[in-house]
């Protein structure tokens, strides 16, 4: 793990690896589609939050264009190609990872109090029981989700099925109408799949890899918060995984790099995008700060008097740097950029594309700029938006 990098990389080197390893540079791979999307990245977070469209439908259509909504959404449920199951936090995984995580589904059965307090093993059994004899079921259908109404209150029922699905009993393949759907996971995972039980160091070890293959090129610290791995995890992989370690100018860490990323020079066409603050590109923010030198943080819950850039501000990608800041809502068909700032005239050309195509994206045919930092750009903005 400590041996000496027989490869330096550039700072700007490194930021079109890591651009190319998350599919922004480069020619889309369109056959594969949003799957491919997923397959490539290995993980794709969610959040309830929804302003333009939720956080996991964001994240194709940042790289593949103005992909249907409606064929995002199959790609991620109901075909049992993915599952739900905690990653950089909730997320949905391709279901050839589902062996991968078997060293977290030990670790939380053996904790085994999770989520509130502990449920009767009569409870516990009832939901699965349940499932086996009526299918797939929502914690409503399997008897209630709360207790009371408030959101954190979760029913003996609800928290039972929530640790089968932590300790790998049950999955979620599917959701409706945003609520989780259970399914026993003997039944939705594929039988190879199921089958495999994973010693915690294979485990490691290929879910490292896929961080590397993912980032390009990563510190410990990236490495580990991809999946959420503790330092010791990421360590004892290592020695083992395809990564080679790797100087990077600037950075004051050793880092690694997937062999791939180093095969060839990253080049080819950048994407102009509006990015969620759950993309994988950014959601590491100390490795967003370093390797594009932005500083951004989500104040979707920072009272609404301290926040600097909005309520769910997404960066702007543009020519493989993050340019700009766009806090984005809908009003009926209209696209409202409540809040929109940038790092020079010059991105205003691409601030107007991507404002655009979002727009048409989710359906609305009007974009309206409220605040602008630079008040200066805003006839050179509407003329490109009326465009």
């Amino acid at each position: 793990m400590t041996s000496t990098p027989a490869t330096t990389l550039s700072a700007d080197q490194a930021r079109r690896i890591a651009l190319r390893a998350q599919g922004l540079l480069g020619a889309p791979d369109r056959r594969a589609g949003v799957r491919g999307v997923l397959r490539h990245l290995g993980a794709v977070q969610l959040d309830t939050i929804s302003v333009l469209a939720r956080s996991h439908e964001l994240v194709p259509y940042a790289r593949l264009g103005a992909v249907g909504r409606t064929a995002v959404e199959s790609a991620y449920w109901g075909a049992e190609s993915t599952f739900e199951y905690w990653s950089h936090a909730a997320c949905i995984l391709p279901v050839e990872e589902w062996p991968l995580f078997a060293f977290r589904r030990r670790r939380y059965r053996e904790r085994g109090h999770l989520w509130g307090h502990q449920v009767a093993p009569q409870t516990y059994r009832h939901v699965l029981d349940k499932l086996r004899a009526e299918g797939p079921l929502t914690s409503t259908e399997l008897g209630g989700a709360k207790k009371t109404s408030e959101w954190w209150d979760w029913s003996d029922t609800k928290i039972a099925v929530e640790r089968a699905l932590a300790f790998g009993d049950v999955v979620c393949t599917e959701r409706r109408s945003w609520k989780r759907v259970y399914e026993l996971a003997e039944q939705a995972v594929p039988a190879d799949l199921f089958g495999q039980e994973l010693t915690d160091a294979e485990c490691l070890r290929r879910l490292v890899a896929q961080a590397g293959a993912a980032l390009g090129v990563a510190t410990r610290a990236d490495l580990m918060d991809y999946h959420r791995l503790r330092a010791d995890q990421v360590d004892s992989a290592l020695a083992d995984s395809p990564l080679v370690p790797v100087e990077v100018a600037g950075w004051d860490a050793p880092a690694w790099a997937d062999p791939a990323a180093l095969a060839g020079e990253p080049r080819g066409r950048h994407r102009t995008t509006l990015l969620s603050p759950f993309d994988s590109l950014i959601w590491d923010r100390a490795r967003t700060e370093r390797i594009f030198g932005m500083a951004h943080r989500l104040e979707a819950y920072t009272p609404r008097h301290k926040r600097v850039h909005g309520y769910f501000a997404m960066p702007l990608l543009a020519g493989g740097r993050l340019v700009g800041r766009v806090d984005p809502a809908r009003e009926g068909r209209t696209l409202v950029a409540r809040q929109v700032s940038l790092d020079a005239p010059k991105h205003v050309e691409a601030l107007a594309g991507a404002l655009r195509e979002a727009a048409e994206w989710v359906g609305c045919d009007a974009v309206r700029v409220e605040a602008l930092a630079d008040e200066r750009l805003r006839p050179a903005l509407d003329r490109l938006l009326a465009q």
